[in-house]
């Protein structure tokens, strides 16, 4: 079978306006895919260039090409199931970090080079102190995209309109800034001239994006099958959901940079990114948090099981409509829109996420994700919610570590799990394990006996658990 390469497509190489720090899957699935959108049906016309910023062993997207398949699948906006293949042409070519440094440097001296982006993981933008200026390469992304920014800065004697508009992607709050700030911090500590850090200041754009799609990567287990109805091989396709957001903090001329109005994507460019992500938080991975432990104590073991039960599929919705969304700021139309994008998400038939997966640390996910909600929700109202004081209890029941009579595969902080292993030997009611639960203030940050009817209601629906079961027990409520 042929191996997929650029001499598959029709379309041409495009100039390279981006360079990249990261090969990995999701980026492929969602930046690159987004960029061969604009790049067919508008005048966009970028080029990417991949930086690999680790030192890793696997073969360079070269070995095609540059190019790949995105194969989108999952529910469209009429409610179908679809499965959408994709060549994207979109990367010309990807350069190491390690081995090929100089290669990555001598990109900032193109003048057509206007965007960044990056996904180097959470840990990714940090400072270390030991990165020299000196170093090839340093260890840090932060200190490398300095180093660029420099290389840049000298190459064209700091002009104003060389400046770039960078996008990182890492999952953490006020991604742009914080980059930013690493950046300054190293151009301090390798006391770099002054008019550099005014240039980082004045002539380029750092946003802060908050991004959204499901990406599983390669379909080991269907390859064989996919490549026969494509026709080709493809060593470096990638499996994405159908839904997906890209929101950008920045100023509203990018609107007309990536061409938005001859390609509407689902690309928002606001001022102010912090309700979009408290709707991300608080619905889609707090429904995930709120439903693990509810399915999984109902002897469901995925994501697509628990959409397709009944009485979790209930509970899931009065939870979000009852409690989560009154909670977040956003217009209840716009958090009725994505709460169904959600659901429909849940039941995509082409991904088996699996729930002991989507559990490891539940405890903090619980505490980030709906213990907001929860005191928000009781503040305004003067008693505890219902369905979130539920899925308290179902979370404290999940970590006694028993299902059926086996054992679960608990996946937190040592120091929390040693409290369970005390409260599991609980005979009759749980009511003061649950009551110490609650005053964990080291864990959750407030002392939640303290709240109305909170402390009451999860004694309650513990021991109701606990008697009956799960299934049992989510009947009655």
């Amino acid at each position: 079978m042929t191996l997929l390469s650029r001499d598959l497509s029709t379309q041409p190489r495009r100039p390279e306006k981006i360079i990249q720090f990261g090969e990995g899957n999701f980026l492929r699935a969602f930046v690159d895919w987004q960029i061969d959108l604009l790049n067919e049906q508008t005048d966009f016309n970028a080029g990417v260039t991949v930086v690999r910023p680790i030192d890793a062993g696997h073969p360079k997207l070269d070995t095609q090409g540059g190019v790949y398949t995105a194969l989108i699948r999952g529910i469209n906006e009429a409610g179908d199931s679809v499965s959408q293949p994709r060549i994207v042409t979109s990367v010309n070519r990807e350069v190491l970090a390690y081995g090929e440094y100089e290669q990555v440097l001598q990109i900032a001296e193109n003048p057509e080079l206007a965007w960044v982006v990056s996904n180097t993981t959470e840990a990714g933008i940090a400072f270390d102190a030991q990165d020299r200026v000196d170093a090839f390469p340093p260890k840090t992304f932060p200190a490398k995209l300095t180093q660029f920014l420099f290389r840049r800065y000298q190459h064209f004697e700091g002009a104003q309109d060389k400046g770039l508009i960078l996008l990182p992607c890492e999952l953490i709050d006020d991604n742009g800034e914080k980059l930013k700030e690493m950046v300054l911090k190293y151009a301090r500590l390798w006391k770099l001239e002054d008019g550099f850090t005014n240039w980082i200041l004045t002539a380029n754009t750092f946003c802060s994006t908050l991004v959204d799609r499901i990406v599983t990567g390669y379909p080991r287990d269907e390859i064989d099958a996919l490549e026969t109805t494509l026709g080709y091989q493809d060593k470096f396709l990638v499996a994405a959901e159908y839904y997906y957001l890209f929101v950008i903090q920045g100023p509203q001329w990018l609107n007309d940079r990536l061409k938005l109005d001859q390609c509407p994507l689902n690309i928002k460019i606001v001022d102010n990114i912090k309700p979009y992500k408290e709707r991300k938080v608080g619905i889609l991975n707090g429904a995930h948090t709120a439903m693990v432990p509810v399915a999984y104590l109902s002897g469901l073991d995925t994501v697509g099981q628990a959409m397709q039960d009944e009485d979790v599929a209930t509970f899931l919705d009065k939870l979000l409509n009852d409690e989560v969304i009154p909670s977040l700021s956003m217009s209840e139309e716009e958090l009725q829109a994505f709460k169904e994008s959600v659901l429909d998400r849940f039941r995509n038939p082409y991904i088996k996420h699996y729930l002991i997966s989507i559990a490891l640390n539940s405890l903090t996910k619980f505490k980030t994700r709906l213990l907001p909600q929860l005191i928000t929700y009781t503040k305004s109202r003067g008693t505890a919610p219902k369905f979130l004081s539920f899925s308290l209890a179902a979370l404290y029941c999940f970590y006694l570590g028993r299902r059926d009579g086996d054992d679960i595969p608990l996946n937190d902080d040592e120091h929390l799990l040693d409290h369970f292993k005390t409260w599991r030997t609980t005979t009759g009611s749980h009511a003061a394990p649950v009551r110490d639960f609650l005053g964990l203030q080291q864990h959750w940050d407030v002392d939640l006996t303290e709240l109305p009817n909170l402390e009451n209601l999860v004694v309650t629906y513990v021991d109701t658990i606990q008697s009956i079961g799960m299934k049992a027990a989510l009947k009655k409520l």
